[in-house]
Formats: C-alpha cells, structure tokens, sequence
C-alpha cells in the first residue's frame, strides 16, 4: 500500500507535513497515466510604488527578447517566466473619489473591485481572486490559504486621503466587508506550518520548546524513525533534506529573534525583531517554499512591502524613500535610484525562484507545478497610473502555459483577465473575477 499523502509526523503540539514522496504515489499511476499527478500551486507577490517602467519593459516581444535592468536578476530562470505588457487595473482610478491612490491599489489589484472611500468601519471592496480559489480548494490542505507581508500597518483609521488602513495594507478579501490580515512574524507563520489543530497545545509546544531550546523536530524523531523504516533510499535522502530545511528556517528564525531588536508587545502592528528588513523577506519566501513543499496550502499572498511604503533601503546605498523616489518628476537621478529598489526586489524574487525550481518533485520541481504572479497595481507611480503594469508570471502550473516570453496584450485588458487563467490552472473555475472580461489566452490558450 502507498503512503498516504496526507501524512504526519506529529508530537507534542506538533503535526510536521511531509513532502511529496515516491511512497505516496501508487504505481498504478505510473502505469495509467506515465506520470504521477502532483499538487499545482497558485501564488500572488506584490510591490509596491509601480516601477521604473523604462527599465523593466523589454523592447521586444517573444522569446529572444532583452532582459531590462530591473529583470536582469532573473536571468537564470529567463525559461521559467513571462513578462506580460498592457495589463491594467482600471478599478485603481480615481473613479470620482479624489486622493487615495495607494489604498485603492493595494484594494482593488486582487479583487478587481474599487473600494469604498471611507476611513470607518464601513469598509467594502471585494472578494479576491485567490480568496475564490480557496473556496474551492482551501478544504485539500491544512490551511485554506496563507497571507503574508512585511508591514502590518494599522487595521483601522484613515491611512491615504480619507482611505482606511486596511485598504492600504491587505491583498486578501474573504469577503466583500471582511479583509484577510497577513501574517508579518516568520516564526508566526513557521508555528502555523508546523502546529497541530488546537491552538492551545501549538501555543504551549512553542513555548516548552523556547524554554528548554528544543526544536520542532525534537517532539517528532520518534515518528521520523518509525517512517524511515519504511522508505526506500531515495525516500530516505528526501526526508532527510526536508528535514534539515525545516531545521535551517526554526534557525534562522531563532537567529533573528536572539539578535534582533526585542521583540515588541503582544498586538503590536509590525514586529521589531529583525536585523534587516532583507532578513524578513527571505524568511517569509521560504516559509512560503515550505507551506507548498508540504502541501500545507496551494495559493498564498505575499506584500513584500504595502503600497505607499517610504522604506529606505541603505543595504543597497538608497537612503532616500521608496514612495518619495517614486515620485520623482522625471528626475534621472531619482528614476535611478527607483529602479534600484525595484531591481532589489527581482533580486530576492530570482532567490525565491531558485527555492523553488531546487525543490524537486517527481521530473519536475515545485516551481514547475506552480503559477506565481509578480507584480505591482501601478505602473509610474509619479502618476499612480494604474495602467500598463509591470507584471510577470512565473512556473508552468503543471504543464498548464509555457513561460518564457515578452508577451503584449491589447491596451487596458483587465488584470482580471490573467486571474481567471490562473484559476484554471489549480482547477478552479468562475466565471467572473471582479471586473474580468474573459481569460488571457495569450499566455494560457484555451484547451484544444
């Protein structure tokens, strides 16, 4: 008998998801079909700010086309994604309602949904595309879906001209009233992965193992053997890299506790504890890599900053502001120094990416049986345009869409379009994405 694919290795508050394993695929499979049937994953990565449109636009179309300076990162994985030109986020125009425009990019980039201008308790925008896929899906994983980010922010009062702050700092909407708050503390989001159901005993586990310096894995070993026992060699090796992967984050996740600023109070909006604020974005992609290694989820959100942000970044010489360089009126020097910024971030994308493809599943890799959309809800952002975005999408879904090309739509087609091709590839079918016309064939053509 196969291993069941929903196994665990459990303890004290501890349920350890496995990896996909040859034990878990029954060799009638391979016999029916030629190829195992693996998990296909569906993500959303956004920055913020729009970008230097001059240096991420290539100048061409199709496959040959020149990496610009901000994809130049991304180079390894030219094969492994594309970059799609026209797309537009029309629900991000004022539309009647003034200021406002970071709040209603973060808003409506997901839902496709222009929100209601209110800085109250009245908030209403809509529900977002991979809030619609796990609706439908959410119930073959542990968790439904993983929301994740780099600034909490506030939950409540006015963040952009009238606008509230969860407009400005959430992508995720269960509802058209009801925003999904991400998770901006990695050892958080790692407890989420490796907890069991009751949160209770997860939140004591947590604690005894802090106490007494036990890791994750130390209420496991004994099921870790009993398993082993019954894989063969390279099953064993499998197990034995997953695990060592999971022990180097529960590291560095302690690293950054021990020699970060102290941690702040419970309820804080942003936790202080890093060192750098690359240290929390690298924690964050691989939890991410982990929760689909695991089959802990299949779609996830992740801010890598929230729209409007003025982070500084001196690790790379910018000490100016995001938000204030991207405004920069046509000032070389600050375009310049915008797309540093925004090549820096496609420089941790490219490192995420590579996580991803080095994760093998079967002949292929997680990055294979994924789709990992990248992008911004505005495009020059000295205009907060929200039309001609620079997005990209990354992996093959499964075989569902070949990557690798400059691909340019029709002026204005909606973003929403691109998400319910997307749907498509981790089988979930809708026929409306809020302001979404049709599917992108471009990029994904209809089945024939």
């Amino acid at each position: 008998m196969p291993l069941p694919r929903r196994t665990f290795l459990r303890g004290l508050g501890t349920a350890v998801a496995l990896p996909v394993l040859d034990a878990m695929l029954p060799s009638r499979a391979h016999a029916a079909t030629g190829a195992p049937v693996f998990p296909k994953r569906v993500a959303w990565i956004y920055v913020p700010n729009g970008a230097n449109m001059a240096d991420w636009t290539p100048a061409t179309v199709g496959p040959d086309y020149e990496l610009p300076l901000i994809l130049e990162p991304l180079a390894a994985h030219r094969r492994d994604f594309s970059v799609i030109t026209g797309l537009a986020n029309h629900q991000g125009n004022e539309l009647g309602d003034g200021g406002g425009a970071h709040a209603r990019a973060s808003a409506s980039f997901l839902t496709g949904v222009h929100p209601r201008k209110t800085a109250g308790a009245d908030i209403k925008a809509g529900i977002s595309v991979d809030q619609i896929a796990a609706n439908q899906i959410g119930d073959q994983t542990r968790l439904p879906s993983l929301e994740l980010s780099c600034d909490g922010g506030q939950r409540a009062g006015s963040c952009d001209s009238g606008y509230s702050c969860a407009y400005q700092f959430n992508l995720s909407w269960k509802s058209e009233t009801q925003p999904m708050h991400p998770e901006v503390d990695p050892r958080a989001a790692f407890e989420r992965l490796f907890g069991n159901s009751d949160p209770a005993a997860t939140l004591e586990a947590s604690a005894r193992r802090a106490l007494y310096r036990k890791s994750v894995l130390d209420y496991v070993l004994d099921d870790a053997r009993l398993l082993e026992r019954r894989l063969g060699d390279t099953d064993r090796r499998k197990l034995d890299e997953y695990l060592t992967a999971v022990r180097e984050l529960e590291l560095r996740i302690e690293r950054a506790e021990k020699f970060g600023p102290p941690r702040p109070p419970a309820g804080a909006a942003t936790p202080a504890m890093f060192e750098t604020y690359e240290q929390q974005l690298q924690l964050m992609f691989d939890v991410m890599v982990l929760a689909f290694q695991t089959d802990s989820t299949r779609i996830a959100t992740f801010i890598v900053a929230h729209d409007g942000s003025n982070r500084p970044y001196p690790n790379i010489g910018i000490r100016d502001g995001h938000h204030d360089l991207s405004h920069h009126r046509n000032d070389e020097e600050k375009k310049k120094k915008l797309a540093q910024i925004n090549r820096y971030h496609t420089t941790q994308f490219a490192r995420f990416l590579d996580r991803l493809k080095n994760t093998k599943e079967g002949a292929g890799s997680l990055l294979d049986h994924s789709t990992i959309l990248y992008g911004s809800a505005l495009s020059n952002g000295d205009k907060h345009s929200p039309e001609n975005l620079p997005i990209l999408v990354a992996g093959r879904g499964g075989n569902s869409f070949a990557p690798g090309h400059h691909l340019r739509v029709d002026e204005n087609t909606p973003m929403t379009n691109l998400y319910r091709s997307m749907l498509d590839t981790v089988g979930v079918r809708t026929e409306k994405v809020g302001d979404s016309t049709g599917k992108l064939d471009a990029l994904f053509p209809p089945a024939t």
